[in-house]
């Protein structure tokens, strides 16, 4: 495959559309977020980290409109309008910031933004240390998790299904120079389905074994996101939270076998997949792309296997 025409830094958020903007912000709440903006038509929640919002409901019908990307500057926000013949622009919302605007082979809104301001961190209790059967760090100190919601930090990955994989996986490594971590496939190993993309900062950064992927299952639509959380702890507590508010558990606690971290999935009032995770693989460039059967997508190394509706 030919240069990339850039190579983004990360994805920052997923756009919606709700119907009803008090009912998503109580619910990312208790998911764990807080809010940075609201207008009258739009909703932008934040994490604990400097991201200014890692997640946005626009007022309507509910659905999925989209995925923000982080360019790594200003000048490869220029590079890809010039190369699709379009204009870089203000994005328009809190956070400031500019943005290219592109439609994928599905319709999906792509947008590849720069400069939004950063926020101060929030404080949160700081991870605990963990005595395990070999090391005993946590000497003379008790360990007490107080009852809360859990606290996201960052969006780490975004799942769309598809109608053609190997059209899309052409479309976003062109734009935005993912590399494949694992790719998936059913039955024959040359028939590949899905692929894990990762962002490609180099040999000597180490990026998240997975920020994008797409499936292809025959029609456009979202399938989840994720949010990365502070520990297990964390994420646990988040869980009794949100089991004690009678959200719609989808899914979890396990830990996955592809990316390896530990997982937690709930669905929002209307429906749409919100994953809680931490511990996940991380890879420089260097590493090849490795295939594995289907099952090793949707199975776990512990906790149940994935429900038939998942």
């Amino acid at each position: 495959m030919s240069e990339p025409i850039t190579k983004v830094k990360d994805v920052m958020f997923p756009r919606f559309t709700a119907p009803d903007l008090d009912v998503v912000e109580t619910f990312l709440t208790d998911f764990g977020m807080q809010r940075a903006a609201r207008t009258d038509t739009a909703l932008y929640m934040r994490g604990v980290g400097s991201d200014h919002h890692v997640h946005v409901t626009e007022l309507g019908d509910p659905g999925f409109t989209g995925i923000a990307f982080t360019a790594r500057s200003a000048e490869d926000l220029e590079t890809l309008a010039a190369a699709e013949g379009l204009s870089v622009e203000p994005t328009g919302e809190p956070g400031g910031g500019s943005k290219v605007t592109l439609t994928d082979p599905d319709g999906f809104r792509i947008e590849l933004v720069h400069g939004i301001e950063e926020l101060p961190e929030i404080p949160i209790d700081a991870p605990q240390f963990v005595n395990d059967a070999y090391a005993k760090p946590r000497l003379g100190i008790e360990k007490r998790i107080r009852a809360d919601h859990s606290h996201v930090k960052r969006c780490g990955h975004v799942v769309v299904n598809v109608t053609d994989f190997r059209r899309s996986e052409s479309w976003y490594k062109q734009r935005f120079g993912f590399l494949s971590s694992d790719e998936i496939y059913l039955g024959d190993e040359n028939l590949v389905v899905a692929a894990f993309m990762r962002c490609d900062m180099g040999p000597d950064t180490y990026v998240d074994h997975h920020t994008f992927l797409c499936l292809g299952a025959g029609k456009p639509e979202f399938n989840h996101a994720a949010w990365e959380v502070c520990d297990l702890d964390d994420l646990m507590r988040g869980h009794d939270r949100l089991v004690e508010k009678e959200y719609e558990h989808a899914w979890g606690v396990g830990r996955h076998i592809l990316g390896s971290q530990i997982f937690d999935y709930w669905r929002d009032p209307w429906g749409r997949t919100h994953e809680h995770w931490i511990d996940g693989d991380m890879f420089t460039s260097e590493k090849p792309t490795v295939k594995y059967p289907a099952e090793s997508a949707l199975n776990c190394q512990w906790g149940q296997p994935a429900p038939p509706d998942f």
